[in-house]
């Protein structure tokens, strides 16, 4: 299934919806911790966030620390595969491959687009890209891509 044949499937429930953001705006501990936001959900894209926090950062207190990216683009690249099953809310995804290319030091607010490349019968392949806003100004930190094992029920 690729993004074409996404597009054909009916659009996400709003109770799939309401389920991914309280599963990771509520109920993941970490990512719960980390203040995350689910801001996009619809079939073949995600789109989350999380705010510039001092618990964040490096040792220097300006950049954010390059696991926090790594981990928005793991989780939005998981959930956009499972926007590729006919029920979303069945079955599992578990990662395979993650590849993170940091392009500049993150100094504000993240947020991470994942869209779908290819979903499989066992593999999908999703592209993901992490931008930082700093007063005003926003431009790409991290490219990513990531293999998942695809658990359809």
């Amino acid at each position: 299934m690729n993004r074409t044949d996404i597009a054909e499937l009916d659009p996400l429930s709003a109770e799939a919806v309401a389920l991914v953001e309280r599963r990771i705006e509520e109920e993941h501990g970490y990512l719960s911790w980390l203040n995350t936001s689910v801001d996009v959900v619809e079939r073949g894209r995600v789109v989350l966030s999380i705010p510039f926090d001092d618990k964040l950062t490096n040792s220097d207190g300006g950049t954010i620390h390059g696991g926090v990216a790594a981990t928005l683009i793991d989780t939005a690249g998981g959930i956009v595969q499972r926007t590729a099953f006919e029920d979303p809310l069945s079955g599992g995804v578990a990662t395979v491959n993650l590849n993170a290319s940091y392009l500049r030091p993150a100094t504000g607010d993240l947020t991470a687009e994942a869209t779908i490349v290819r979903s499989g019968g066992s593999i999908g392949v999703s592209d993901m890209t992490v931008t930082s806003a700093t007063n005003g100004d926003t431009a790409e930190v991290v490219v990513g891509q990531g293999s998942f094992r695809l658990f359809r029920e």
